[in-house]
């Protein structure tokens, strides 16, 4: 299900291990149990009573695990770039393409990535989460973007370096407001930070907008990584309403809104990852076969020999849902010509 390549002269295979091998933004399963909110100088002990997803996870063979946070990826991608071909399909007064690549999309998102998340037990306290948000952003600051920044003045790409950059500060921001809501939530003092307002890009079909293969592989990276932590963060936010902390929820919201609306957005834009409708049902016709056909049951058969028979069963079940998906986009592609 995830579109797929930013060149159209991609093959499918190719396409399927672009969406398949993207690097894990936010790093660490974190097991902490909700007692260490209430006590935060143990917030970094090891817990005698695991979150239960935690304890679940730590049952899971590592490459289950590998296999799932796969998933997570893929699926995060797929969530944001068939939001995007849906609003390209109402553009081209296309609707009732615009609601099947919506819906496809809620599936992606609010069953697929969050039946993963919950099997590697993702969530953890509120303090957990931002540990693993922190870690991540620190990452992304100082690491991943300013290194795509020089790339990009390297290969004579000036609009993809300016974009890593804008958006490295961002992640700058990011991390110094998670760590100062880390504090308040081990302190009790002080008050969550306000999130950064998002800017909403918009991302209308096109080719891509820098040359070198270079540039195209980092922002490959980047938007896998932006729709994962938006993924991620809206979780993040739903555990932290659970908990009764309602401005810590409104920063993982914000947060996660400038990663999708803005970030992601303005890399889609410069990859072309929009095309026409018809370009756009192809390429997920493409990715959810392989999918359905060779990925997931791939996993299934993995988890299965590994004796992870609630991931083998997930996986077999995903399979199911993305030949489904295929039928329905080949469908509507029909319809279309």
């Amino acid at each position: 299900m995830r579109k797929g390549a930013l060149s159209l002269k991609r093959p499918p295979e190719e396409e399927v291990v672009f969406r398949h091998s993207i690097r894990t933004l936010l790093a660490g399963l974190c097991a902490l149990t909700a007692a260490s909110q209430a006590a935060p100088a143990l917030a970094l002990a090891a817990p005698a009573c695991p979150h239960p997803q935690v304890q679940a996870a730590r049952a899971l063979r590592a490459q289950t695990l590998t296999d799932l946070t796969t998933t997570m990826k893929g699926e995060a991608f797929a969530y944001a770039s068939y939001s995007l071909f849906g609003t390209q399909a109402d553009r081209e007064t296309h609707p009732a393409v615009g609601r099947l690549f919506g819906t496809t999309a809620q599936t992606e998102l609010n069953e697929h990535l969050h039946e993963a998340a919950t099997l590697a037990g993702v969530v953890g306290t509120n303090a957990a989460n931002l540990h693993q948000a922190i870690k991540g952003e620190t990452y992304e600051h100082q690491v991943m973007y300013r290194g795509f920044a020089d790339q990009a003045r390297q290969d004579g790409d000036t609009n993809a370096a300016a974009l890593f950059t804008e958006i490295a500060a961002d992640e700058g921001r990011h991390r110094d407001a998670f760590r100062t809501a880390l504090h308040v939530v081990n302190s009790g003092q002080g008050a969550i930070p306000a999130p950064q307002n998002a800017k909403t890009v918009p991302v209308p079909a096109g080719l891509p907008k820098v040359h070198a293969a270079r540039t195209k592989t980092n922002l490959d990276t980047a938007m896998h990584g932006e729709a994962l932590a938006y993924a991620k963060y809206m979780l993040f936010a739903a555990q932290a309403k659970k908990a009764g902390n309602p401005s810590l929820a409104r920063l993982w919201e914000g947060t996660a809104a400038v990663e999708l609306h803005e970030h992601f957005a303005g890399e889609a834009v410069l990859a072309g990852l929009v095309r026409t409708t018809k370009e756009n049902l192809n390429k997920a016709i493409t990715g959810e076969r392989a999918e359905a056909t060779t990925i997931y049951p791939g996993f299934a058969k993995q988890a299965k020999a590994a004796s992870d028979t609630a991931a083998a069963a997930y996986f077999r079940n995903t399979a199911a849902d993305e030949a489904k998906h295929a039928a329905a986009f080949q469908q509507a592609l029909n319809q279309l010509h």
